[in-house]
């Protein structure tokens, strides 16, 4: 079983920000697969059911993005999920947008919600999906500012291509091998 999560804030206004994209990736997934994440479980939305034949849970942690450790913690625990057969998906303002990086652990201080995850999870040896949202306007921004602006209208254009690819790195993650995704979707 893998635990598949995507960092994210609650509530309409943030729909579309950047920090959203691993809400709006777990969304198209499950509207692929006939899922819904609609199950209310400790400060979490989650959906389960089958994905590329495994048994898959969907996690939109509802605790706000840099506090997600908290319900991943709580859903991997219940259900007996190992830190390897964990996936965040998040945004990376580091990263161009549309660009995907997968890897394996790695330093979680970059991100407030990965560095949660980490902490609560006492591990940061689960699957990142790194999602570039940067564009020419970050520079000169703070990092928070920029990533509660809404997506632009030419980049909501993108966005559909972007959440198909990262959906094929996610397949590629649950039907291959760990190292050959990292090496195909790498820096």
């Amino acid at each position: 079983m893998k635990l598949i999560v995507g960092l994210g804030n609650p509530g309409d206004r943030f729909n579309n920000n950047r920090s959203n994209i691993g809400f709006k990736i777990l969304d198209v997934i499950a509207s692929n697969i006939g899922l819904e994440i609609k199950t209310k479980k400790k400060k979490s939305l989650i959906g389960r059911g089958d994905f590329e034949g495994d048994e898959v849970v969907l996690l939109k942690p509802q605790t706000f993005s840099d506090l997600s450790g908290e319900s991943v913690l709580y859903i991997a625990s219940f259900l007996k999920i190992q830190v390897q057969d964990i996936v965040l998906i998040h945004e990376d303002v580091e990263l161009d947008l549309g660009q995907i990086v997968v890897t394996k652990g790695g330093d979680p201080t970059a991100h407030p919600g990965v560095a949660s995850v980490a902490q609560s999870l006492r591990s940061p040896n689960f699957i990142r999906i790194r999602i570039g949202v940067k564009n020419k306007k970050f520079k000169g921004q703070k990092r928070d500012d920029f990533l509660k602006e809404d997506f632009e209208p030419m980049e909501n254009l993108s966005l559909i291509q972007i959440i198909n690819d990262a959906e094929a790195a996610i397949r590629s993650i649950s039907i291959g091998d760990i190292d050959e995704v990292v090496q195909k979707y790498h820096l």
